[in-house]
């Protein structure tokens, strides 16, 4: 896998391109610059170590120094400031905002969800629908918004879903193989039903998604489970609504999942907004 800083070089490669031609043509070189992020809205910070990465690649005279950490809820209000040679504040400014709002924006979707589930045993899970070659950085997010990580790859992690079941002929055969397979991974299987959630646990699986299950069939699953094998861990995923996580959780599941965290969230309203600096030492002479 490349790099954090390999991708964040790329990152401003694409945005740079062959350079930033408004800056140099319209900000003198030697200028100097003081620019204060400002949150613009309440949210839980994500990214502010990453933000200020990539200025610390586009140039090390760039400082950044924050005024909060992620994980923090903040209603609004300064967060952190920038200074340096202002062609290089302004160069990184757009993928430092971009990575800022989008990570904050999963933080903050994240803890709204993790409110909902507050006072229960349920916990609350992200999934691998992220963002290509970011998957890290917005797992992160999660974790500072009070969620906790699901597997990160198809390597770390055996998750029997509804194709595998296909081609593997059914739920039975495929729990089967998948513990005969020598991964000592922990097995979890997805079924569509309470039938299939009976097969899973007689086949030997360790924790069964509950696909799509309505809230009157999360209760009988559970229910179901604590009679069979009380050991197998219940996690339910599928029509995942904020409104919805209390009675999810009143149903006694041990885990939901929630794509929703990390494909639909918003990003956060993040600006970077210049101070006033003196005037350019050529202009006031001219002016003089």
């Amino acid at each position: 896998m490349l790099s954090l800083d390999d991708r964040l070089r790329a990152a401003l490669a694409e945005d740079l391109g062959r350079g930033d031609v408004t800056t140099r043509s319209t900000v003198p070189a030697a200028t100097p610059a003081r620019a204060e992020f400002l949150l613009k809205q309440p949210g839980v910070l994500s990214g502010l170590d990453v933000a200020a990465r990539v200025y610390a690649l586009l140039d090390p005279a760039v400082t950044v120094t924050w005024t909060a950490r992620d994980g923090d809820r903040r209603e609004q209000g300064v967060i952190g400031v920038v200074s340096g040679p202002a062609r290089s504040v302004l160069g990184g400014e757009r993928v430092a905002l971009n990575l800022l709002q989008r990570l904050s924006g999963v933080a903050t979707l994240t803890r709204a969800y993790a409110d909902a589930l507050a006072g229960s045993r349920t916990r609350l899970l992200d999934t691998r629908k992220t963002t290509p070659l970011w998957r890290d950085l917005e797992k992160d997010a999660v974790r500072h918004g009070g969620g906790v990580n699901h597997r990160v790859g198809l390597d770390d992690g055996i998750l029997i879903k509804d194709n595998h079941i296909v081609a593997a002929g059914g739920i039975t055969p495929a729990v089967q193989a998948a513990r005969e397979g020598g991964y000592l991974l922990k097995v979890l299987c997805e079924v569509p039903d309470l039938a299939g959630l009976e097969e899973a646990i007689h086949a030997g699986a360790d924790r069964v998604m509950l696909d799509n299950f309505s809230d009157d069939q999360l209760a009988e699953a559970v229910a179901r489970r604590d009679r069979l094998a009380p050991h197998v861990t219940l996690e339910t995923s599928g029509n995942v609504t904020l409104d919805r996580l209390p009675r999810i959780a009143a149903s006694g599941v041990d885990f939901v999942s929630a794509g929703a965290l990390t494909h639909s969230a918003a990003a956060l309203d993040i600006s970077l907004n210049f101070l006033p600096t003196p005037v350019f030492p050529a202009l006031q002479e001219s002016l003089s």
